[in-house]
């Protein structure tokens, strides 16, 4: 969008900063693709005095345009929010205000005066479910012009974590370091680092019957050096998790069910999604398959490889049996 399309005055709300920092980006260059000579002063609270305020929305004397980015503005003190709410009842033509709000209750009053005199609103909210997260992952790619696979962003999200910043910069790299639509097989190349990630994306998809993407997530993990005790951990918590989540205590809440689990309260959807299919005959196979695989790893067999390999296969043939 061209500069015109932009509001003298604009709210970016929210307090995760990789998207507050796009957004503003994004503000700022769409300014700039009109006027490349725009003036940008990008101020956190500490800068903020009710001098520089006045020296950085004053008119120009020459006409140039001004950007006056106000970082985490609820931690402006009142006199200096007092100042810029005045300010905001009549902005200069030449200056575009741009107030960064984390959202809160703090500083409320401030980014109330802004929407009140006419403010354009950008809601940046956190990604806090997992399925936001993997949407966030689907964008990325989506951005840079390529795809990546469901089951890969969900690789890629279990080997990463939550953190948005990360995971931008791992889906940058992957996007550089491949070609074609991204599957779990490029991501478990360069994503299988965190032995407890590649652990439990084995486990994953063995408790979803999916044999033989189980088996290569396997033998990833195994060729990067993950020791096979973590495999089987693994494992044995996604086992877990099914026994939990197939028959779960009656009156029991969310979280005291996540709890018992031992698993973060968002993924509770995706162990009732694998959950189906899983009889208690079968979820008691899968215990015993662990218990069995957990001794031979730790010496009673010769081949720790082996067992896991045989573990798997168990596993995922546990699932749908009566």
């Amino acid at each position: 969008m061209g500069s015109t399309s932009v509001s003298p005055i604009t709210v970016v709300v929210g307090d995760e900063e990789l998207l507050v920092d796009r957004a503003v980006a994004e503000l700022v260059a769409s300014v700039r693709a009109d006027d490349p000579d725009v003036d940008v002063h990008d101020l956190a609270p500490s800068q903020v005095t009710a001098g520089k305020l006045v020296e950085v929305t004053s008119p120009s004397l020459f006409g140039e345009r001004r950007i006056v980015v106000l970082r985490s503005a609820q931690d402006l003190t009142k006199d200096l929010a007092t100042e810029v709410t005045g300010y905001l009842k009549a902005p200069a033509d030449d200056v575009i205000m741009v107030v960064v709000h984390a959202g809160g209750a703090k500083g409320k009053a401030l980014l109330e005066a802004a929407v009140k005199a006419g403010a354009k609103r950008i809601n940046c909210p956190k990604p806090t479910k997992a399925n936001e997260r993997l949407q966030f992952i689907k964008g990325e790619f989506s951005r840079a012009g390529r795809q990546i696979t469901a089951d890969a962003a969900q690789s890629l999200l279990d080997a990463i974590g939550n953190d948005l910043r990360e995971l931008a910069a791992a889906c940058t790299q992957l996007v550089a370091d491949t070609e074609g639509r991204v599957d779990a097989a490029a991501v478990a190349r360069y994503h299988t680092g965190k032995a407890e990630a590649s652990g439990f994306t084995v486990a994953d998809r063995a408790v979803e019957g999916r044999l033989p993407e189980a088996l290569e997530q396997l033998r990833w993990s195994l060729a990067v050096g993950t020791a096979p005790v973590l495999i089987n951990s693994a494992l044995a918590g996604a086992v877990r998790g099914l026994a939990v989540a197939a028959q779960p205590p009656r009156g029991m809440s969310e979280a005291e069910l996540a709890k018992r689990a031992k698993v973060p309260p968002w993924k509770l959807k995706t162990l009732r999604q694998q959950a189906r299919g899983w009889s208690p005959q079968g979820v008691a196979r899968a215990m015993e398959v662990i218990a069995e695989t957990d001794a031979l790893i730790k010496g009673a067999g010769r081949d720790p490889a082996y067992a896991l390999e045989r573990a798997v296969i168990e596993i995922a043939s546990a699932r749908g049996q009566r």
